[in-house]
């Protein structure tokens, strides 16, 4: 049975990709920081009839201690190996960057960059003993361009993206295949559940509440399904050779072809229009 460790399912992505795995009868480790969240999930794995193919562990990849203890127990699971990881753990802070607290910054870059580098480092000596293994990332869309409002977010995922191209070099000798998955918008807890940074009476207020305007009009049109990355996560898993990139969906996929053909300035008056965000020059 093959396994798999996948971090932050108590919601969204996360969650629909572990019950997605367990149907395709792989052994899933369903982390998250906390477990008292975890009542969801597994009453979509009871009424699939797979709750046994699913095992909870607690992990919060911003916590070094956690990621080794969770680390060491499960591979006290398995016999010591593991196939693949998926780095789904995921959060945002919106608004306009001077108005962003420096410890909300912070917050965004543990969980989605420094806490995939920091499990990933925990599992490579059990990937190199194997010769084998797969890294996961969900990265975004918004690795392609940046967006309004959304500037950290989007450096998180940058920078994931970067990380993850080049330590691809390193471990391909020992048989570790990286991958990122990159969903354009989906119906998740993500966007709705982050906090819109918006200060009474702020230079930039009045701006920020127009991008939220037009990016909820965005996504109330525009996000789909999130069993189509769970979908996408599973042929990336499952691949003899996988892809180094999975854009999903429309809009990713129209990003990921105009990267670098479009001069940035043109991006930004076209992303501004179809956002409804007044020209200023």
């Amino acid at each position: 049975m093959r396994t798999v460790l996948i971090t932050g399912t108590s919601t969204g992505i996360g969650q629909v990709t572990a019950k997605h795995m367990a149907s395709r009868g792989w052994r899933v480790f369903a982390t998250m920081r906390n477990l008292e969240k975890k009542a969801p999930l597994e009453k979509v794995l009871r009424g699939a009839g797979i709750a046994q193919q699913v095992t909870f562990e607690t992990l919060d990849v911003g916590d070094p201690k956690s990621i080794e203890t969770a680390v060491s127990n499960i591979l006290a699971q398995t016999g010591g190996t593991l196939d693949a990881v998926v780095h789904n753990a995921g959060v945002a802070i919106a608004g306009a960057h001077e108005d962003l607290p420096d410890a909300e910054i912070r917050r965004v870059m543990e969980t989605n960059f420094f806490g995939v580098l920091g499990l990933t480092r925990a599992l490579l000596p059990t990937y190199r003993a194997q010769r084998s293994g797969r890294i996961v990332c969900i990265s975004s869309q918004s690795a392609f361009a940046g967006q309004p409002a959304n500037s950290i977010y989007c450096a998180s995922k940058w920078a994931l993206e970067g990380w993850a191209e080049s330590i691809a070099f390193e471990l391909d000798p020992f048989g570790i295949d990286v991958v990122l998955v990159e969903p354009g918008p989906y119906r998740t807890e993500i966007w709705q559940g982050s906090e819109r940074v918006t200060p009474p009476g702020g230079p930039y207020t009045p701006w920020v509440r127009l991008v939220m305007r037009g990016a909820d009009a965005h996504a109330d049109k525009h996000a789909r399904d999130p069993e189509e990355v769970a979908k996408v996560v599973a042929k990336a898993l499952e691949a003899p050779l996988p892809k180094v990139r999975y854009p999903v969906g429309f809009f990713a996929k129209l990003d990921f072809l105009l990267r670098g053909k479009l001069p940035s300035r043109m991006i930004r008056r076209g992303t501004t229009r179809y956002l409804g965000i007044p020209r200023t020059r």
